[in-house]
């Protein structure tokens, strides 16, 4: 699941416009593939903002708090499945300007 958040294209382009877009992280989880999802049990936090509670907003989440959390330099998304301790940590970069120009302008 971690994967499949952490190279989302939708994701990356989410986290390169700083768009709070929860929508984007969770579709990315239910795309994941993990055996018996209960979309009622995830929950998301980005930078300790709670934004995504029972498979949908979060409650008490304001734009105002998921901006902020999307607006710094580094940002730690945390999805809980409610399963268990097990822990598995992930890292990924956005898609920006220069990383696609940079991917487009040459031929491997």
């Amino acid at each position: 699941m971690a994967e499949a958040v952490a190279l989302s294209p939708l994701v990356k382009t989410a986290l390169f416009a700083c768009d709070p877009n929860w929508g984007r992280i969770l579709a990315a989880v239910g795309r994941a593939g993990v055996d018996d999802l209960r979309i009622d049990d995830v929950g998301i936090a980005v930078n300790g903002v709670g934004i995504v509670s029972g498979g949908g907003r979060a409650p008490g989440y304001t734009e105002e708090a998921g901006q902020q959390a999307f607006d710094a330099a580094e940002l730690e998304i945390v999805i809980d499945l409610a399963r268990g301790p097990a822990e598995y940590r992930k890292y990924t970069c956005d898609f920006s300007y220069d990383y696609v120009r940079i991917n487009a302008d040459y031929r491997s």
